[in-house]
C-alpha cells in the first residue's frame, strides 16, 4: 500500500523524500550500530545508505536532463521545421492559421521537492523529540514507591537510641532502580515496598527494629536493623541453636558478617469462612546476610534477606550486591 502511495507522487516530490527517509533511517541506524557493536545493524544501515546513494544519483541525472535537453531531440526538430518553409497559403476569407499553443509553465519542480522534504522533516521531528517530551505510557507499569513509614509515629525507644535509621529510610534506600537487576532479574519491576519503624518481638518495645520490604514477581527483599547487644559472634552461636542451616561467616564491608538460610512462615487465611486461618506451616527457604551495625562489633545488625514463592534461593553474590548498596544508607553505630 505505502508503495503504490508513493508510485502516485510526481518524480520531483518522491525521489526527495525518498532521500530524505533513506538519510535518516541509515545514519540513525549505523549510529546504533557502532554504539551497541552490532554487525547485523551495521549492515541495515549500510543497505540503507546504498539505497541513498543510488537515488540522488539519480536525481542528478534528473536534474542535469532538465537543464541540457538531448541535442538529438533538438537536431530532429529543427529538420522537421525547415522541411516546412513556407506555410500554404490561407483559403480565401480565413484570417491567418493561428500559432502553436503557448507552452505550459513548468511545474516548480524544485519547490516540490523542498516542500517535501521539509514536511518529512517535521515529522521526522516530532517523532524523534515526541518520546523524550511526552510522558510515557501510562498503561506501563509503574515501579512501586515506598509506603507505610512517611506519617508513622516513631516509639520512644528511637529518641533514646543514638543515630537509628527509619523505616522510611531504609525503604528509600532498598527500593533502588536497580534492585532486580541485582537480584538477577532485571526485567521485572518491583510491584510493592513499605517501610516500618517497628520495635524488636520480646523486648517490650526497648530494642528499635526498623525494617523495609520490596517485592517483586520473583524475589521478595526484606532489610532489617536490629539495635540490641547482641554481638555478631553471639548471633552466630545462637543460630546453630536454631532452625538456620547453611551458616557461613564473612566480613563485608570491613564488618563481621554471616549467611544463614531458614524457612519462613506460611499463614493461609480463608475469607470464605470470616477470615479464619489456618495452621501455620513452613513457607519457601529465604537466604539470609546479618552484617553487624559497626567495624567492632559492639551490638546490632542489620539483616538483609531473600526468598521466592518457587522457593528458589537467590545467589549469595546477589545478597552481598545489595549489602554494599543498602549498608552505606545507615550510620555506623557510634561508641558508648
Amino acid at each position: 500500500m505505502l508503495g503504490f502511495l508513493l508510485r502516485l507522487l510526481p518524480f520531483w516530490v518522491r525521489e526527495p523524500l525518498l532521500i530524505a527517509i533513506g538519510s535518516v533511517l541509515g545514519v540513525r541506524i549505523m549510529y546504533l550500530a557502532v554504539s551497541d557493536h552490532d554487525r547485523i545493524a551495521a549492515g541495515l544501515g549500510a543497505v540503507f545508505l546504498v539505497f541513498t546513494a543510488i537515488r540522488v544519483h539519480a536525481m542528478v541525472r534528473a536534474v542535469r536532463a532538465r537543464r541540457n535537453p538531448d541535442p538529438a531531440a533538438s537536431a530532429d526538430g529543427a529538420a522537421v521545421d525547415a522541411a516546412a518553409q513556407a506555410p500554404a497559403p490561407a483559403p480565401a476569407g480565413m484570417g491567418p492559421r493561428p500559432g502553436p499553443d503557448t507552452p505550459e509553465k513548468d511545474h516548480n519542480a524544485w519547490g516540490q521537492a523542498v516542500a517535501a522534504v521539509a514536511v518529512f522533516g517535521a515529522v521526522a521531528a516530532v517523532l524523534w523529540v515526541g518520546p523524550r517530551v511526552m510522558p510515557s505510557d501510562v498503561s506501563a507499569p509503574q515501579p512501586a514507591s515506598c509506603s507505610g513509614g512517611a506519617h508513622e509515629e516513631l516509639a520512644k525507644v528511637y529518641k533514646q537510641t543514638p543515630r537509628p535509621v527509619t523505616g522510611e529510610e531504609l525503604c528509600k534506600a532498598l527500593n533502588r532502580p536497580d534492585l532486580a537487576k541485582l537480584l538477577g532479574t532485571p526485567g521485572e519491576t518491583a510491584t510493592s515496598a513499605s517501610g516500618t519503624s517497628n520495635t524488636a518481638p520480646l523486648t517490650d518495645g526497648k530494642v528499635a527494629q526498623p525494617e523495609a520490604e520490596v517485592a517483586f514477581d520473583t524475589y521478595t527483599v526484606n532489610v532489617s536493623a536490629t539495635y540490641n547487644k547482641l554481638t555478631t559472634d553471639q548471633y552466630v552461636k545462637l543460630m546453630k541453636f536454631g532452625d538456620e542451616t547453611d551458616i557461613k561467616t564473612l566480613t563485608v564491608l570491613g564488618r563481621p558478617a554471616v549467611f544463614s538460610s531458614a524457612p519462613t512462615m506460611k499463614i493461609e487465611i480463608d475469607l470464605r469462612s470470616g477470615g479464619s486461618g489456618g495452621p501455620v506451616e513452613q513457607g519457601p527457604l529465604a537466604r539470609t546476610l546479618s552484617v553487624a551495625l559497626d567495624r567492632n562489633d559492639r551490638g546490632g545488625y542489620c539483616e538483609i534477606t531473600v526468598w521466592s514463592t518457587s522457593g528458589t534461593l537467590a545467589d549469595d553474590s546477589a545478597l552481598l550486591d545489595i549489602a554494599g548498596k543498602v549498608l552505606p544508607r545507615i550510620p555506623e553505630r557510634p561508641v558508648r
